[in-house]
């Protein structure tokens, strides 16, 4: 039976696969989540109704507009984290010997997907691995020295060395780790940081606010300019979305100006007013 592989984001899956054909024992079946967790609202999102909030959270800051229907008829809705994750249990309970291997790079999103997915898989300890990339070096097509963030990053000849790593997460973690995530979700934070090693730290919705204003100037420029300018400068570049959105806000609140469509930040621009 192959091992499950678990990522963060379908950009890590190709990265991933890419090593199953120089090793026959780390072929599996990639399961990717793609939510975010690193920004947005949590708060019981254990919960149908936190889930629900989630998924309006997403709406708004993608602008996406529900499809209007004739009574009684349902929108087709893609496949989502939450399904994915419930026929994930099911297999784990189906076969006894199911082994799941958890990859983390050393990025926020990435480790909030790891605390969300060990504080539901208690029962399950024992078979689910984790191989965290933590501040580990690698190299890179010229066959120099790198330490990547994110699984997509690294070469698949790479993963060869870091399936070295994996580990049985401990009883331990479980108890540790499942009180980190409900720490996180109670506290909800607008946005959610790393540190360093697995630490979160959480920041309010606006956190990014002043960067975006410092990076605007007096004559109209894209905002996906500006939003490259702030993530340029970070180690760990949150989501371009999450940003434009607080672009977005900052024009409803009337502290910068701009023109074009508010869709896309490659459709409008900004200046200061």
């Amino acid at each position: 039976m192959g091992v499950v592989h678990i990522v963060f984001g379908e950009s890590s899956v190709s990265a991933l696969s890419g090593a199953f054909e120089l090793d026959e024992l780390l072929k599996g079946d990639v399961l990717f989540f793609e939510d975010d967790l690193s920004v947005g609202p949590l708060f019981i999102l254990d919960t149908k109704d936190g889930q629900a909030a989630r998924k309006q959270w997403w709406m708004q800051l993608t602008g996406a507009v529900a499809p209007v229907l004739a009574e009684g008829v349902e929108a087709p809705q893609e496949e989502d984290d939450f399904e994915k994750f419930r026929q994930l249990k099911a297999l784990l309970k189906a076969e006894p010997e199911q082994e799941v291997w958890v990859w983390a790079g050393q990025n926020a999103r990435d480790v909030c997907g790891y605390y969300w997915l060990i504080s539901q898989l208690y029962d399950f300890a024992g078979r689910i691995h984790i191989i965290y990339l933590n501040n580990l070096p690698f190299l890179n097509e010229k066959g120099g020295v790198f330490y990547p963030t994110h699984l997509h990053q690294i070469l698949p000849k790479e993963f060869l060395k870091a399936k070295k790593l994996a580990r049985a997460v401990s009883l331990a973690e479980f108890e540790l780790d499942g009180d980190e995530w409900s720490r996180m979700m109670n506290e909800n934070a607008g946005i959610r940081l790393l540190e360093g090693g697995k630490k979160i730290k959480g920041e309010p919705t606006a956190f990014y606010d002043k960067e975006l204003l410092t990076q605007t100037t007096a004559e109209f420029q894209k905002a996906s300019k500006v939003i490259g300018l702030v993530t340029g400068k970070l180690k760990y570049p949150v989501m371009d979305q999450y940003l434009g959105w607080r672009l977005k806000d900052l024009i409803k609140q009337g502290k910068i100006e701009s023109k074009g469509e508010l869709k896309t930040i490659r459709d409008f621009e900004v200046k200061l007013i």
